[in-house]
């Protein structure tokens, strides 16, 4: 995954940017360094929910745009993220039942962005994705999504696994995209339904597949035996989409 996020390079301008409330997904602290200044750096980070990585000189240097880094750089998202709740909320104002997109690690800022969009056009009241090991809202995400970013809430949580218990707690069922499932056509997804889509390698993890109420593939008639994940997210939408529409 590159790194082709909102960069903010240098002690003063890392530790306004915390300040002043901005939106930090990374910190790239230069490993070994505690003095004062990244020490106030690091304790602004821990208040959030900002990934700290400690990295050798060689590795800030190739991240950094300026070669002024004095020993950290704070990835900043492109666009605020929302909470759940919002989401929830976002369903109840226009009196619908819930309908979420939890995506399972996504990497590729194309691929979110394809989803962001798709989602929009989909009805969806917004889309979940994991903290780590998982894209956030690059300006890459926010081209791609062709303007949807605007209108679609993307929350961000530690732990996928726990958000979907919470959430089937209020009422949601979940199914989960992989190549083992019940064809989508079989299935009932009306309500208030969560649709899981996986990693562009691995799919959905095994824990998050196990807390799934149903898990849907789509039937293929080709010759490779996967989508891509924004492919597959926009088949099973829409399948959610028509049979809505079709109560």
């Amino acid at each position: 995954m590159g790194y082709e996020e909102n960069k903010i390079e240098g002690r003063n301008a890392v530790l306004e940017a915390f300040r002043s409330g901005k939106t930090i997904d990374k910190l790239f602290v230069l490993d070994g360094c505690q003095d004062g200044p990244i020490k106030s750096i690091t304790r602004e980070a821990r208040k959030g929910d900002t990934i700290i990585n400690y990295v050798n000189k060689e590795r800030l240097d190739q991240i950094s745009e300026t070669g002024k880094h004095q020993g950290v750089i704070a990835i900043s998202a492109a666009y605020d993220y929302a909470e759940v709740d919002d989401i929830l909320a976002n369903a109840e104002k226009k009196g619908e039942a819930p309908f979420i997109i939890i995506l399972d690690g996504i990497e590729d800022p194309h691929n979110l962005g394809a989803i962001i969009r798709t989602a929009n056009q989909a009805g969806a009241h917004g889309i979940i994705i994991p903290k780590r090991r998982a894209v956030g809202l690059t300006p890459t995400v926010a081209r791609t999504s062709a303007g949807a970013i605007n209108y679609t809430p993307v929350a961000k949580v530690t732990n996928i696994t726990q958000t979907i218990k919470d959430l089937k707690d209020k009422g949601m069922w979940f199914v989960c995209a992989d190549m083992d499932g019940t064809p989508m056509y079989d299935l009932n997804l009306t309500g208030s339904i969560g649709l899981v889509i996986g990693n562009e390698g691995d799919g959905v993890s095994k824990l998050v597949k196990e807390n799934c109420d149903m898990i849907a593939t789509i039937p293929m008639k080709g010759d490779i035996d996967s989508l891509n994940a924004s492919v597959a997210t926009g088949v099973l939408a829409y399948e959610i989409v028509r049979q809505r529409l079709s109560k």
